[in-house]
């Protein structure tokens, strides 16, 4: 199309009736550049973008990335990407990072006074298995931290905690005593749980949104 305009000069006062004869196959020239050098571009960021993903999911697959912070970084570009190809490996990585223990050890990092209960976490994990809701999201750690807070499974497992007679060396405590530790790891507990969910804005969807 452009080669007949620019062999066609009684075309060129149609497209652009302010440049004179002389400057139009310059101008003509110029666009047709800048329009190479465009495309050129977007396919070198599509391309960059895609080898982006590669790695990402390469990362995902191999386990290199196995902390909240870092999963819920890929977690957010993928959803950005809106891609089907990256389900499948961002829904595994999340399952192998509860799986695996590294919930639990990042939970216990945020508890140091009271250590995470690994009963609170498998009771969660177990209630998000049998819940046929779980479907909505590709996020496994997300659900599961959820479901904790929902089914309000810190104070039953804080309870239980100070129900242990190892809890006490084997004495009996008194109620008081009783009451303020599972106060304690309420409240610890409970902290550590809002500050895991603070890494999401929204509920992640299906699609990691």
């Amino acid at each position: 199309m452009f080669a007949g305009v620019l062999a066609s000069p009684s075309l060129w006062p149609f497209f652009c009736p302010y440049l004179s004869p002389k400057s139009f196959p310059v101008y003509l020239l110029a666009y047709l550049g800048s329009l190479a050098h465009t495309t050129q571009s977007r396919v070198w960021q599509l391309t960059r973008v895609q080898n982006n993903k590669d790695q990402l999911i390469q990362s995902l697959r191999t386990h290199r990335v196995n902390t909240i912070t870092e999963l819920r970084r890929i977690e957010k570009i993928f959803a950005y990407l809106d891609s089907a190809e990256v389900t499948e490996p961002m829904t595994t990585a999340w399952a192998h990072y509860v799986n695996s223990n590294n919930l639990l050890s990042e939970l216990r990092g945020l508890t140091k006074t009271y250590p995470f209960s690994s009963e609170c976490l498998d009771e969660a994990k177990a209630l998000v298995v049998r819940d046929p809701s779980s479907t909505r999201s590709w996020n496994y750690c997300w659900l599961v931290l959820v479901k904790m807070e929902k089914e309000n499974l810190i104070a039953k497992h804080a309870r239980a905690l100070a129900s242990k007679a190892s809890t006490w060396g084997g004495r009996r405590p008194t109620k008081e005593e009783f009451e303020r530790l599972v106060a304690a790891c309420v409240a610890e507990w409970t902290r550590a749980l809002r500050q895991m969910l603070k890494h999401w804005d929204q509920p992640p969807s299906t699609t990691g949104n």
